[in-house]
Protein backbone atom coordinates (compact mmCIF):
# COMPACT_ATOMS: atom_id res chain seq x y z
CA UNK A 1 0.00 0.00 0.00
CA UNK A 2 1.61 3.15 -1.25
CA UNK A 3 -0.56 5.58 1.25
CA UNK A 4 0.83 3.37 3.94
CA UNK A 5 4.47 3.74 3.46
CA UNK A 6 3.77 7.70 2.55
CA UNK A 7 2.39 8.35 5.83
CA UNK A 8 5.24 6.60 7.75
CA UNK A 9 7.74 8.80 6.08
CA UNK A 10 5.65 11.55 6.86
CA UNK A 11 4.85 10.84 10.42
CA UNK A 12 9.13 10.34 10.89
CA UNK A 13 10.31 13.60 9.04
CA UNK A 14 6.79 16.13 9.23
CA UNK A 15 8.49 18.11 12.61
CA UNK A 16 11.78 18.16 10.97
CA UNK A 17 10.87 19.64 7.47
CA UNK A 18 8.26 21.92 9.53
CA UNK A 19 10.67 23.68 11.14
CA UNK A 20 13.01 23.63 7.82
CA UNK A 21 10.47 25.72 6.06
CA UNK A 22 9.43 27.71 8.94
CA UNK A 23 13.02 28.93 9.67
CA UNK A 24 13.28 29.55 5.70
CA UNK A 25 10.50 31.59 5.30
CA UNK A 26 9.90 33.64 8.28
CA UNK A 27 6.12 32.83 8.36
CA UNK A 28 4.26 30.15 9.87
CA UNK A 29 1.27 29.84 8.23
CA UNK A 30 3.40 29.81 4.49
CA UNK A 31 4.88 26.71 6.16
CA UNK A 32 2.09 24.85 6.80
CA UNK A 33 0.68 25.73 3.00
CA UNK A 34 4.25 24.52 1.19
CA UNK A 35 4.16 21.35 4.10
CA UNK A 36 0.66 20.59 3.42
CA UNK A 37 1.56 21.09 -0.57
CA UNK A 38 5.07 18.09 -0.15
CA UNK A 39 2.63 15.91 1.72
CA UNK A 40 0.56 16.36 -1.56
CA UNK A 41 3.25 15.63 -4.12
CA UNK A 42 4.25 12.62 -1.94
CA UNK A 43 0.84 11.09 -2.22
CA UNK A 44 0.96 11.54 -6.04
CA UNK A 45 4.30 9.45 -6.13
CA UNK A 46 2.38 6.68 -4.76
CA UNK A 47 3.95 3.44 -5.18
CA UNK A 48 7.33 5.66 -6.36
CA UNK A 49 7.31 7.36 -3.18
CA UNK A 50 7.45 3.30 -1.48
CA UNK A 51 10.51 2.11 -3.88
CA UNK A 52 13.01 5.48 -2.97
CA UNK A 53 16.07 4.46 -1.26
CA UNK A 54 16.23 7.81 1.34
CA UNK A 55 12.25 9.30 1.01
CA UNK A 56 13.94 12.31 4.13
CA UNK A 57 16.23 12.91 1.34
CA UNK A 58 13.38 13.16 -1.63
CA UNK A 59 10.97 15.23 1.14
CA UNK A 60 13.92 18.09 1.79
CA UNK A 61 14.69 17.96 -1.63
CA UNK A 62 11.23 18.54 -2.89
CA UNK A 63 10.80 21.07 -0.07
CA UNK A 64 13.78 22.89 -0.96
CA UNK A 65 12.17 23.16 -4.77
CA UNK A 66 9.33 24.57 -3.38
CA UNK A 67 11.10 27.01 -1.09
CA UNK A 68 12.62 28.60 -4.69
CA UNK A 69 9.34 28.13 -6.33
CA UNK A 70 7.57 30.22 -3.65
CA UNK A 71 10.71 32.81 -4.04
CA UNK A 72 10.40 33.04 -7.80
CA UNK A 73 6.40 33.31 -7.64
CA UNK A 74 6.22 35.43 -4.36
CA UNK A 75 7.73 38.62 -5.93
CA UNK A 76 6.43 41.34 -2.78
CA UNK A 77 3.77 44.02 -4.42
CA UNK A 78 4.05 47.28 -3.27
CA UNK A 79 1.50 49.94 -4.07
CA UNK A 80 2.87 53.05 -5.76
CA UNK A 81 2.53 56.63 -3.92
CA UNK A 82 -0.49 58.77 -5.24
CA UNK A 83 1.88 61.53 -7.08
CA UNK A 84 3.28 58.53 -8.65
CA UNK A 85 0.55 55.99 -9.71
CA UNK A 86 -0.94 58.23 -12.62
CA UNK A 87 0.34 57.44 -15.68
CA UNK A 88 1.65 60.19 -17.88
CA UNK A 89 0.78 60.10 -21.23
CA UNK A 90 2.92 62.68 -22.70
CA UNK A 91 5.58 61.17 -24.89
CA UNK A 92 8.92 62.46 -25.16
CA UNK A 93 10.83 63.98 -27.90
CA UNK A 94 12.51 61.27 -28.92
CA UNK A 95 9.60 59.04 -29.05
CA UNK A 96 7.93 61.84 -31.40
CA UNK A 97 10.92 62.19 -33.42
CA UNK A 98 10.73 58.29 -33.83
CA UNK A 99 6.89 58.55 -34.98
CA UNK A 100 7.92 61.54 -37.54
CA UNK A 101 10.73 59.63 -38.70
CA UNK A 102 8.52 56.48 -39.47
CA UNK A 103 5.43 58.69 -40.84
CA UNK A 104 8.18 60.59 -43.07
CA UNK A 105 9.86 57.16 -44.48
CA UNK A 106 6.52 55.88 -45.07
CA UNK A 107 5.79 59.06 -47.58
CA UNK A 108 8.82 57.94 -49.49
CA UNK A 109 9.66 56.32 -52.25
CA UNK A 110 9.63 53.18 -52.40
CA UNK A 111 13.59 52.89 -53.52
CA UNK A 112 14.12 55.59 -50.81
CA UNK A 113 12.44 53.71 -48.52
CA UNK A 114 13.79 50.41 -49.28
CA UNK A 115 17.56 51.52 -49.26
CA UNK A 116 17.66 53.59 -45.98
CA UNK A 117 15.40 50.51 -44.07
CA UNK A 118 17.83 47.95 -45.22
CA UNK A 119 20.88 49.99 -45.21
CA UNK A 120 20.60 52.72 -41.82
CA UNK A 121 17.76 50.47 -39.86
CA UNK A 122 18.83 47.11 -40.46
CA UNK A 123 22.98 47.98 -40.75
CA UNK A 124 22.92 45.99 -43.84
CA UNK A 125 26.46 46.67 -45.59
CA UNK A 126 26.06 48.73 -48.46
CA UNK A 127 27.83 45.90 -50.87
CA UNK A 128 25.40 43.53 -49.56
CA UNK A 129 22.30 45.16 -50.50
CA UNK A 130 24.47 45.96 -54.20
CA UNK A 131 24.35 42.50 -54.54
CA UNK A 132 20.84 41.44 -53.79
CA UNK A 133 19.62 44.18 -55.97
CA UNK A 134 22.32 43.72 -58.62
CA UNK A 135 23.46 46.86 -58.33
CA UNK A 136 27.22 48.50 -58.38
CA UNK A 137 28.70 50.05 -55.07
CA UNK A 138 28.55 52.97 -56.61
CA UNK A 139 25.19 53.46 -57.46
CA UNK A 140 24.30 51.82 -54.23
CA UNK A 141 26.09 54.92 -51.97
CA UNK A 142 24.75 57.47 -54.67
CA UNK A 143 21.26 56.27 -54.23
CA UNK A 144 21.70 55.68 -50.61
CA UNK A 145 23.10 59.49 -50.07
CA UNK A 146 20.37 61.15 -51.91
CA UNK A 147 17.47 59.23 -49.90
CA UNK A 148 19.16 60.29 -47.04
CA UNK A 149 19.21 63.96 -48.23
CA UNK A 150 15.61 63.17 -49.11
CA UNK A 151 14.81 61.84 -45.60
CA UNK A 152 16.63 65.08 -44.21
CA UNK A 153 14.81 67.46 -46.12
CA UNK A 154 11.41 65.87 -44.64
CA UNK A 155 12.30 65.39 -41.14
CA UNK A 156 13.65 69.48 -40.91
CA UNK A 157 9.93 70.27 -43.11
CA UNK A 158 7.80 68.02 -40.84
CA UNK A 159 9.34 67.93 -37.89
CA UNK A 160 11.06 70.89 -36.68
CA UNK A 161 14.37 68.80 -36.66
CA UNK A 162 17.86 71.08 -36.95
CA UNK A 163 21.33 69.49 -37.38
CA UNK A 164 24.45 70.83 -35.54
CA UNK A 165 27.80 71.71 -38.05
CA UNK A 166 28.63 67.84 -38.32
CA UNK A 167 25.19 66.72 -39.78
CA UNK A 168 24.21 64.90 -36.71
CA UNK A 169 20.71 66.04 -34.95
CA UNK A 170 20.58 68.90 -32.63
CA UNK A 171 17.64 69.48 -31.70
CA UNK A 172 13.62 68.47 -32.13
CA UNK A 173 10.94 70.41 -31.18
CA UNK A 174 7.80 67.48 -31.12
CA UNK A 175 4.76 68.32 -32.96
CA UNK A 176 2.46 70.06 -30.40
CA UNK A 177 4.85 72.42 -29.58
CA UNK A 178 5.86 73.21 -33.61
CA UNK A 179 2.92 73.50 -34.61
CA UNK A 180 3.47 71.00 -37.44
CA UNK A 181 1.79 67.87 -38.00
CA UNK A 182 4.35 66.14 -39.81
Amino acid sequence: MAFDCVLAAWRDHEKELRHFLRQRLGDADQADDLLQELFLKSLRQGQNFCSLDNPRAWLFQVARNALVDHARLGKPHVELPEHLASADTTRDGVDELDACLQRNLARMTEEDRDIIEHCDLQSMKQQTYAEQHQLSLPAVKSRLLRARQRLRDALVANCSVQFDESGRVCCFTPPEKSGHNG
